[in-house]
C-alpha cells in the first residue's frame, strides 16, 4: 500500500536528498513530519529542549560539514528556540529549520508571526503550500548552503496532512535567473536601491576572480619583504581546506604561525606554532606576535578577543587579511595598515604560492631564530596552579581549575572531540586540552554570546562521529539552564566526559560586575550536585574535591572509554583566567600583577 502523497510526506522526501540527519522535540506542528522523516531514512534523535534542536545540528553541521535538519512545533515550540537559533546565524552554519506554523487560514491566540522573528535575527523563512514544495526545499537549501546560514521552512498547521500537488516537470537546479529566489529577489532589490548585500560564496574555480593581479602581488611583495611574518588562521581557512597551502606559505616565509580557538590544528609544523591567539594565548607567546611586522590573517574574525581588545598588534605591522568578506580592518590600539584581499582562502593562498616559493624571503626564517619553542619552552609553558597550591586546593577549600585542567587533559582519551559551553572556565579547555584538527573544537554559543547550549552538543557530535569520544566543558549556571539535555548527552554518545566547572557562581559575572563592587548575590549559585544528577541518569557520576578524585577519569579511560563519566569539579573562584582580566582591564577595572 503506497503511502499518500501529503504535504508532510513530500516534504520529507524532498528533505531527505539533503540531510540524512534530524534533531527534534515533537509537537502538534511537526509530528506528521518527525515521521515521515524516519519512513524515509533520515536518522531522528529526539532532544528534550526546543533550544536543543538547532544546537546539535548545529554542532553536528561544524563536525560533519554537511547539512542538518532541526524541527521544533509552531509558537511556543518556535519561540523556545530563538536563542540557538541566533546563535547559528552569528557562526553562519547552514541548517534547515522544518518548524510547524500558524494556519493558512490565520493564526490562533497561541500563534506569533515567525516569519519576522526570525528576520529580526537574520534568518529567512520560506512558507510552504501543497505544491511547489521540492522546489522550496531546493532554494531553500541553496540559499543555506551559498551563504552559510539557517533557513526556516515553515508548516502551516491545517496542511500537515493535505494532498500535494505534484510539479509539472521534476524539480532541478535552475541555470537561468529564478524570480522566486529570495536572494535572486533580495540582488535585484539591492541594485535598484544602491544598496549592498552579502555576497554568496563562488565556486573555488571562481573565487579570486574579484582579486585583482596588482593586489595579489602587492601582499606577495610585503611578506617577502617581511622580517619577522607571522601567519594567523580561523575556522575561515579550515572551511575552505586550506591546510596544506597554509603550511606551505608558512614553509616558505619561515613564519611563526597561530590560530584562532576554532582554527587549531590547522598548521602542519606544530613545532612553530605559537597555539591560540588572544585571551586564550600564553602571554609571551603574545608578546612575540606583537614583535610581527607582517601578519597575514587567514579566515579568522580578529574580534575584539582575538585581538587582546586591540593589543594583538604592534605599532606599524601590516596586516593581510584573506576572507570571502568585506571585513573591516581590527580595532588596534597601535596604527596598522590593513590589506585585504577579498576571496576563498584555498584559491587565494595558491595565487600567491607560486611567487613565494620562488622567491627568498627576507625573514630567512625568523621561526629558527626565536627561542622558546621547544616543548616545555618559554612560548610553551602554562601555570599548572601547583606552583601556589601544591596540592591543587585554593585557600577557600576549593580547587584550583588550572590544575584540575591538567590533570584532566593527561587522562583523556587521545580520539577526543572537545565541545564547550559559555562561561568564565572557557578558556581551560583551550588553555589546556590538545585538539588534533579544527574540527574537533566546538564551540557553540560563542559567537551570540549565550550560555546554556553545552549539553544538546553532545547529540550532534554524537551523530557526526560516533566513534569518538565527547568532551563537554560546561558550568554550573550553563549546565542547571541546559539540564534537560543531560539525558540526552547520556543517552546518544557512547562515549562522553562531562566536565562541570562547579564554582557555585556565574563565574565572569562575579570577576566583572563582583569587582565592580556590585552585590554578588544575585551571581551566587548553590552549590548543586551534578555527580547526583548524572548517576540517577545512568551515568558515573563523581564529585571531584581533591585531584586524588580525577583519578577516576584514568580508570575510565583505561577500561575502554564507554558510556558518560561526569566530573562535578568544586573549582575555586579565587582563580581568574587571563582573558577575563583583560576584560577587567578594558573596563576600567585595577588588575593584580601575576
Amino acid at each position: 500500500m503506497s503511502t499518500p502523497a501529503t504535504l508532510t510526506r513530500t516534504l520529507a522526501e524532498a528533505l531527505a536528498r539533503h540531510a540524512e540527519r534530524s534533531f527534534g522535540l515533537m509537537g502538534n506542528g511537526n509530528a506528521h513530519l518527525i515521521d515521515n522523516l524516519s519512513q524515509v531514512g533520515v536518522t531522528y534523535t529526539a532532544v528534550r529542549h526546543e533550544a536543543a534542536t538547532v544546537a546539535a545540528a548545529d554542532a553536528y553541521s561544524r563536525v560533519s560539514g554537511k547539512l542538518a535538519i532541526a524541527t521544533t512545533t509552531y509558537g511556543a515550540g518556535f519561540t523556545n528556540m530563538l536563542t540557538a537559533l541566533a546563535e547559528a546565524a552569528q557562526a553562519r552554519t547552514p541548517m534547515l529549520v522544518v518548524v510547524g506554523d500558524a494556519p493558512s487560514a490565520g493564526p490562533r491566540p497561541w500563534d506569533v508571526d515567525q516569519e519576522m522573528l526570525a528576520a529580526a535575527l537574520g534568518v529567512r523563512t520560506h512558507m510552504l503550500s501543497v505544491t511547489n514544495i521540492e522546489r522550496t526545499v531546493e532554494r531553500a537549501v541553496s540559499y543555506a548552503e551559498r551563504f552559510r546560514r539557517p533557513v526556516v521552512l515553515g508548516i502551516p498547521y491545517d496542511l500537515v496532512s493535505a494532498p500535494s500537488v505534484a510539479p509539472a516537470a521534476p524539480a532541478q537546479a535552475s541555470t537561468g535567473i529564478d524570480l522566486n529566489d529570495p536572494a535572486v529577489l533580495a540582488a535585484l532589490s539591492a541594485s535598484v536601491a544602491n544598496i549592498s548585500i552579502p555576497e554568496p560564496a563562488r565556486p573555488e574555480t571562481d573565487s579570486i576572480a574579484g582579486i585583482a593581479a596588482h593586489q595579489v602581488q602587492a601582499a606577495v611583495r610585503a611578506l617577502l619583504e617581511a622580517e619577522r611574518p607571522h601567519i594567523i588562521a580561523g575556522r575561515g581557512a579550515h572551511l575552505s581546506g586550506a591546510s596544506l597551502e597554509l603550511g606551505r606559505v608558512a614553509e616558505a616565509l619561515g613564519a611563526l604561525t597561530s590560530t584562532t580557538a576554532l582554527g587549531r590544528g590547522i598548521f602542519p609544523a606544530e613545532q612553530y606554532d605559537l597555539g591560540i591567539t588572544g585571551g586564550f594565548g600564553q602571554i609571551p607567546a603574545m608578546e612575540t606576535i606583537a614583535q610581527a611586522d607582517v601578519v597575514l590573517v587567514v579566515g579568522a574574525a580578529l574580534n575584539q578577543f582575538t585581538m587582546r581588545f586591540g593589543d594583538l598588534f604592534g605599532a606599524g605591522t601590516t596586516v593581510i587579511r584573506i576572507d570571502t568578506e568585506q571585513v573591516a580592518p581590527p580595532k588596534s590600539n597601535l596604527p596598522i595598515t590593513h590589506i585585504l584581499l577579498q576571496g576563498d582562502a584555498r584559491a587565494t593562498l595558491t595565487a600567491m604560492l607560486g611567487a613565494l616559493e620562488t622567491a627568498i624571503p627576507s625573514s630567512a626564517g625568523w621561526r629558527t631564530q626565536v627561542a622558546g619553542l621547544e616543548l616545555g619552552g618559554a612560548l610553551r609553558v602554562r601555570a599548572t596552579g601547583l606552583a601556589e597550591h601544591p596540592d591543587g586546593i585554593c585557600a577557600d577549600g576549593r580547587l584550583d581549575p588550572r590544575a584540575v585542567a591538567v590533570r584532566i587533559g593527561e587522562q583523556l582519551p587521545a580520539n577526543r572531540h572537545v565541545t564547550t559551553d559559555g562561561g568564565h572556565f572557557i578558556g581551560w579547555a583551550n588553555m589546556y586540552w590538545p585538539v588534533a584538527s579544527p574540527e574537533r573544537m566546538i564551540m557553540v554559543g560563542t559567537a551570540y554570546q549565550t550560555i546554556g547550549l553545552g549539553f544538546p552538543t553532545v547529540a550532534g557530535v554524537a551523530a557526526a562521529v560516533p566513534d569518538t569520544t565527547i568532551v563537554l566543558s560546561t558550568g554550573d549556571g550553563g549546565g542547571l539552564m541546559a539540564l534537560a539535555d543531560l539525558e540526552t548527552a547520556i543517552r546518544t554518545s557512547a562515549s562522553t566526559v562531562i566536565v562541570v566547572w562547579n564554582d557555585g557562581a556565574y563565574g565572569a559575572e562575579v570577576h566583572l560586575y563582583g569587582v565592580m563592587g556590585l552585590d554578588e548575590g544575585p551571581m551566587l549559585i548553590p552549590d548543586v550536585n551534578f555527580a547526583g544528577l548524572a548517576t540517577a541518569l545512568g551515568a558515573q557520576g563523581v564529585l571531584v574535591e581533591s585531584l586524588a578524585d580525577l583519578d577516576a577519569l584514568g580508570e575510565w579511560t583505561a577500561a575502554g572509554a564507554t558510556g558518560t563519566i561526569l566530573l562535578d569539579c568544586r573549582v575555586s573562584r579565587s582563580v581568574v583566567a587571563e582573558y577575563q582580566r583583560e576584560i577587567q582591564r578594558v573596563n576600567g577595572l585595577d588588575v593584580p600583577e601575576e
